[in-house]
């Protein structure tokens, strides 16, 4: 299996402080933005694996996020910059950023410091849907139990 390439947040930040605030790093150009200017970008703990949040990121937060080694997010809402942590304190230290195949989609891993949800969970993805529901039910029976759903034997 070939190396996958890694992009650290920490050495990012320093190369780009030392390059001066208006470098940006080519892999950037690579980053399909929708038609809004967004990206989704998922936030992983990169200790546990567990899946914290799904945010969005314009340009400028992405580029803020490299700079600082924090999570930094388009508030579709407010329609405003934010900086993950900044009012509750919760910070998320960048370990690792990567881009998914198409260039659609951020992972970025991070050491969470405290709750990713604004309620409080741990994870956004706290609520557990009952597959036996309808219409879940329906959808669990289509999809079977998942095997070559990705195209795995």
């Amino acid at each position: 299996m070939p190396d996958r390439p890694r992009f650290s947040a920490a050495a990012a930040g320093m190369a780009l402080a030392a390059a001066g605030s208006e470098e940006t790093p080519e892999w950037l150009e690579r980053v399909r933005f929708d038609d809004r200017g967004l990206v989704p970008a998922i936030v992983q703990d990169a200790a546990s694996g567990a899946v914290l949040t799904l945010a969005y990121m314009n340009r400028e937060a992405l580029l803020l996020t490299l700079r600082s080694g924090q999570t930094h997010f388009w508030s579709r809402s407010r329609g405003e910059l934010w900086h993950k942590g900044a009012t509750s304190g919760h910070f998320q230290q960048v370990v690792e950023l990567r881009l998914d195949c198409d260039g659609d989609a951020i992972l970025a891993r991070v050491h969470p410091y405290g709750p990713a949800c604004h309620t409080g969970h741990f994870s956004c993805f706290f609520q557990i849907l009952d597959p036996t529901e309808p219409p879940l039910a329906a959808l669990a029976a289509w999809l079977g139990d998942g095997a070559d759903a990705a195209g795995d034997q």
